[in-house]
């Protein structure tokens, strides 16, 4: 998903500038490093450049747990091609200009043969440039916005690669969500202004409600770090929308459903997968929680078996707490990264790159998925729903 702040990427241009220097002289061969090229003859060094602190630490240090279980089977099992998997981790610290430092490093002295991460689109962006720079492939497990893989002018990044599905394809399955099974005709929107993320869903969302006959009655919007949000609140009511769109992130979403249903708002709410938090219950609390849906990647509820061996295997890992689609995103695109490099028989990135890019129905637990010609897995959905605080399997949207 799109970082928090990210304002027309100021803050990935804004490292650029930092680190031209370094980009200038990271690549000299003479240069000493804290890895061998690639790692040892046994082992593959992967990069694991993620929020484990900041605002979004939710997101990175649970697709970080979901990763190290996929290399802790892995390497069990023999590893690839008999070759140790070493994850090289490091704190972006939510922010840009982290995370294209540790792109650098991780290219220049880890030697890491990919990347993995981040969690939020804005910060995979920013290691884009890096990774194009230096063949080292990176994919983002949760990095919804379109822009991750194919840049504003329309060209396609090489080296950039994502787990998940993209915005528009959230937007699309809340509207007709929305319109075909909770019947709604005049829905409201309440998004983020400050996330390019929120801005997509929102963007999607509506033309597929107005394309379907349905009416946009209100559109309001909030700034992060937002903590008041009665007025607008009391704005949104008034217009009597059945139906209230808000994509945006838990740490403000949770107070914007809590404050809603304190304001008399009792229609049914719903997200996209910015909403899946352990703390967006502490937040909203358990009743205002209920009637509330998100578009997420995956539920660890779903009864298909390849799902419920991961959660028997995370939980088994975790002192017996469950999955979310982080956590699920983050083993999947290990076991993406083994599938390609075992395809590409080597570890040099332009291979490995091209056989992510050839990748044809991989089973994974997120979902059977292909790659599109923009780097994109053409994969299912799954809308959840709040019941008393806890998330539940609603049902899976086909592409």
């Amino acid at each position: 998903m799109s970082s928090k702040k990210l304002k027309r990427y100021a803050s990935v241009f804004l490292a650029s500038s930092l680190v031209v220097g370094v980009l200038a002289g990271c690549g000299s061969k003479d240069e000493k490093s804290s890895g061998s090229s690639k790692g040892s003859s046994d082992e593959i060094k992967i990069g694991l450049n993620l929020e484990l602190s900041g605002a979004v630490a939710s997101y990175g240090s649970g697709i970080s747990k979901g990763a190290k279980l996929a290399i802790d089977e892995i390497n069990k099992a023999g590893g690839i091609d008999g070759k140790k998997i070493v994850p090289v981790e490091i704190d972006n610290k939510s922010d840009a200009a982290e995370a294209t430092s540790a792109a650098i490093k991780l290219a220049t002295q880890e030697k890491v043969v990919a990347q993995v991460g981040s969690a939020t689109s804005g910060n995979t962006v920013a290691a884009v440039q890096i990774a194009n720079k230096y063949k080292m492939p990176v994919i983002g497990p949760s990095a919804t916005s379109e822009t991750v893989t194919v840049s504003e002018k329309g060209e396609l990044n090489e080296f950039a690669f994502r787990t998940c599905f993209i915005d528009p394809f959230q937007g699309q399955i809340a509207a007709n969500f929305a319109l075909d099974t909770l019947k709604a005709k005049n829905v409201a929107i309440f998004a983020d202004s400050a996330s390019d993320y929120a801005k997509g869903l929102a963007k999607s969302f509506k033309e597929t409600v107005e394309s379907n006959g349905g009416k946009v009655v209100a559109e309001e919007s909030y700034v992060a770090k937002d903590t008041d949000f009665k007025s607008t609140l009391t704005r949104l009511k008034s217009k009597k929308p059945d139906f209230i769109y808000i994509p945006g992130y838990y740490e403000e979403v949770g107070l914007i459903i809590k404050q809603a249903r304190a304001a008399g708002i009792d229609v049914p709410l719903m997200g996209g997968d910015g909403w899946d938090s352990p703390k967006m219950v502490e937040l909203a609390g358990n009743d205002a929680l209920n009637k509330t849906y998100f578009t997420n990647h995956y539920s660890a509820e779903d009864p298909d078996e390849k799902i419920q061996k991961f959660v028997e295997a995370f939980k088994a890992a975790n002192s017996d707490q469950a999955p979310d689609a982080f956590n699920a995103l983050g083993y999947d695109t290990v076991y993406w990264l083994k599938d390609a490099i075992e395809r590409a028989g080597s570890t040099d990135g332009e291979k490995i790159k091209d056989a992510l890019a050839d990748t044809k129905d991989l089973s994974l637990v997120t979902g059977n998925f292909s790659v599109d010609e923009k780097h994109n897995p053409v994969k299912t959905a799954t809308v959840l729903e709040f019941k008393d605080g806890k998330q539940v399997f609603n049902s899976k949207v086909n592409p």
